[in-house]
């Protein structure tokens, strides 16, 4: 098998398997891009631990982690099955590397996992297992981890990262898709230039390099999953670019 993919995708709104978007027209067609993998790795935002933890359920349960939304989006489900024996020696990888990790049992897949690949692999048939993210560590940790796990992809595991290239709910537009605003747009330009330029440094230092970084990342939680996939790839680039609700980036990056 081909050394498996590394990529980063912004999850969007719980809703998306029902907006018709470019961005959810894309992940439904990004599967077809990458050989299947044996397995998929993914770091959600929606996980968040003091230590990083992989997650061994042998059939993951479909988390509802929201509130408020349509009746018929608490109805989907996401049966993919675990991978428990490749999320151990995920774990041993981490703590081979220094990292303070363990195992979860009982974790499921949250939305920020299971909305993505709901629309990449519908058929829900490649195994998958979760990676908490440290809210509290910098992208630093994270770009570190995705390292450490770089060994995986030559096994045929995907790494993903599963955030939002830009979120603060607070500003969003429920009802609009088209205008985009400046402070959204002016961020999500010059990350994707820091990542067409390879400048790890300027990336793991965004908060104070790039424009408008708190509006864009009042938290730094949905940003962090994409250092796990950086890590764990090489140049980075970008496969899709768009916004929803007027200020949420859907940008999605491969990394070679």
């Amino acid at each position: 098998m081909a050394k498996a993919p590394a990529f980063f995708v912004s999850h969007g709104s719980p809703t998306l398997p029902f907006e018709n978007v470019a961005a959810r027209d894309f992940l439904r067609g990004l599967g077809a891009k990458f050989e299947k993998p044996k397995a998929i790795l993914i770091a959600s935002a929606h996980w968040e631990t003091d230590e990083p933890l992989a997650s061994t359920a042998k059939q993951p349960e479909t988390i509802h982690d929201f509130y408020g939304f349509p009746p018929e989006l608490y109805k989907i489900a996401y049966p993919a099955p675990g991978a428990p024996e490749i999320a151990v020696r995920a774990a041993q990888t981490l703590r081979d590397a220094g990292f303070d990790a363990d195992t979860d049992p009982g974790r499921g897949l949250d939305h920020g996992a299971w909305v993505p690949l709901s629309q990449i692999y519908d058929d829900a048939d490649v195994p998958v297992f979760q990676l908490s993210i440290q809210p509290d560590r910098d992208p630093a940790h994270h770009y570190k981890l995705g390292q450490a796990l770089a060994k995986l992809r030559d096994e045929g595991v995907a790494i993903v990262g599963s955030g939002s290239a830009t979120h603060n709910l607070r500003a969003l537009a429920w009802n609009r898709h088209n205008a985009v605003a400046d402070w959204a747009q002016a961020f999500d330009d010059w990350f994707a230039d820091k990542i067409a330029a390879n400048d790890i440094d300027a990336l793991l230092d965004y908060r104070a390099q790039a424009p408008n970084a708190a509006m864009a990342h009042p938290t730094d939680e949905h940003l962090l999953p994409i250092y796990v996939a950086m890590g764990a790839g090489g140049q980075g680039t970008r496969l899709h670019h768009s916004f929803t609700h007027g200020s949420l980036s859907m940008a999605a990056y491969a990394f070679a």
